[in-house]
């Protein structure tokens, strides 16, 4: 059995019609979850864009030994056990970060192609000044100038060369990742007068900005869900070449993400984390190059993300229990009738898409910028290290609730999902006991996973 896994930064499950959402247009993805299995409790564990990498080419919990880092070099991947066993293992990328500063995510791959077009943005301008991506995006004259259009376009053209190979072929594009700029028709699927305004979000909340209002949120969205559906167009057109070359029912598909994104939630919310305050009680923004981050919660719409895989031979359907980021590696090693090294944390899925009824391997998800105390620096969201302002904020949900923990006195929160899916009323003050239940097992998790002493003390307490 092939496998092809895509992973598609920053997307809201709650943006794909299979989830639920009856506005997207996603009719690609919609189809590949009506064939194959919808996970409804699939969360992310490292967080975000890298961290999230690492638990997908590891399955370990990465956030317990390293954060936004270079792959260190006793670590194993997907793509070296594969390879080594006589796959021929292929990555498709245009998500940066992958191999600058010697970050390694190339790691066993046979064949790696990087699509140029996504540091050229006016967000990584301030930070990199001109990057030669900035000259590819220039040059766009049409959509499939686009990243994600080259993207498919060279995965396509890969497996015409070695479709009649056991292959494992992975794909990752940044897109709908900020700049939201697709062809305007696709924006204008969602907001009709669309002006061609390109919205860079400020990581911080939009009515704070002097120059941010409330159209250019809406505006900010209907380009984000422009971005999904070109996205979703261009995973049909690379499926479709599978079907035409009559692979289909050798070639398990994968779809997911590492995170989501606010557009004006949680009071207000456009980013994916918070920026600090100045001396002067001004915030800082995106681009400013000494910026530190502030307290930045991690809700359901960031943490909760789409997992959908389609298996041939296996009924379509959905499972409700627990899973995690991780899991997906171990997933392809079954799914490839490969054994299952002892060091990989993840648990395989198959088990679960051939059984809805059978019992996860877990009972709760962790999801968490990779640990680190107040007094650390770290990097996150875009390379660039910086201090915090508060306390980074790990997220557990366990059964029907959601408990956001903060080292910072008074900043933990609880949520019951079931009657405030949208976290609106913090319960934690009444429910105490449920919230130190919570809290014991991100302690456990974290002796389990060996984290060091230094990050553990730290969180012994429930500060309220």
């Amino acid at each position: 059995m092939n496998v092809i896994w895509i992973t598609a930064d920053t997307f809201r499950r709650d943006q794909v019609g299979a989830y639920g959402n009856d506005v997207i247009h996603t009719p690609v993805l919609d189809a590949l979850a009506a064939r194959g299995t919808r996970f409804d409790n699939h969360y992310a564990c490292g967080f975000p864009t890298m961290p999230t990498r690492a638990d997908h080419h590891t399955g370990q919990w990465t956030m317990s030994f390293m954060g936004w880092d270079a792959l260190p070099d006793d670590t194993i991947t997907l793509s070296q056990i594969l390879g080594d066993q006589g796959v021929h293992t292929a990555a498709v990328i245009d998500t940066p970060f992958y191999t600058r500063g010697g970050m390694n995510y190339d790691r066993g791959f046979q064949s790696y192609f990087a699509i140029l077009g996504q540091e050229g943005s006016g967000t990584r301008a301030a930070q990199i000044g001109h990057h030669e991506s900035r000259d590819v995006v220039a040059d766009w004259r049409k959509e499939a100038d686009r990243c994600a259009a080259r993207t498919m376009t060279q995965a396509g053209d890969w497996l015409e060369k070695h479709y009649k190979e056991e292959f494992f072929l992975y794909i990752d594009t940044w897109d709908p990742h900020e700049p939201w700029d697709p062809p305007a028709y696709y924006a204008e699927l969602y907001q009709p007068d669309y002006d061609g305004s390109i919205i860079q979000p400020p990581y911080a909340y939009w009515h704070e900005t002097d120059h941010l209002t409330e159209r250019d949120l809406e505006t900010a969205f209907a380009c984000y869900r422009g971005e999904i559906t070109m996205v979703d167009t261009w995973i049909g057109y690379l499926l479709r070449k599978v079907q035409n070359m009559g692979i289909q029912d050798d070639t398990a598909i994968i779809f997911t993400t590492d995170h989501g994104f606010y557009f004006g939630e949680h009071g207000g919310y456009l980013g994916k984390m918070h920026f600090g305050r100045r001396p002067n009680g001004q915030r800082y923004f995106h681009g400013d190059p000494d910026s530190i981050w502030d307290f930045s919660p991690l809700y359901e719409e960031l943490v909760h993300i789409p997992l959908l895989i389609h298996v041939p031979g296996v009924a379509p359907g959905s499972y409700d229990g627990f899973s995690a980021a991780l899991d997906v590696m171990p997933t392809v090693l079954e799914i490839m009738g490969r054994e299952i090294p002892s060091h990989v944390q993840g648990q395989s899925l198959l088990s679960g898409m051939r059984d809805a009824k059978h019992p996860s391997a877990r009972d709760f998800a962790i999801s968490t910028i990779p640990f680190a105390n107040t007094d650390d620096t770290i990097r996150s969201v875009d390379n660039v290290e910086r201090s915090m302002s508060a306390s980074q904020v790990t997220t557990v949900t366990s059964g029907d609730y959601s408990f956001l923990y903060s080292m910072d006195p008074g900043r933990s929160q609880l949520f019951h999902l079931p009657t405030d899916p949208g976290q609106q009323t913090n319960i934690i003050s009444a429910n105490m006991d449920t919230a130190k239940d919570i809290h014991q097992l991100l302690i456990k998790f974290m002796r389990d996973t060996n984290v060091p002493q230094r990050l553990i003390d730290t969180r012994l307490e429930l500060k309220m």
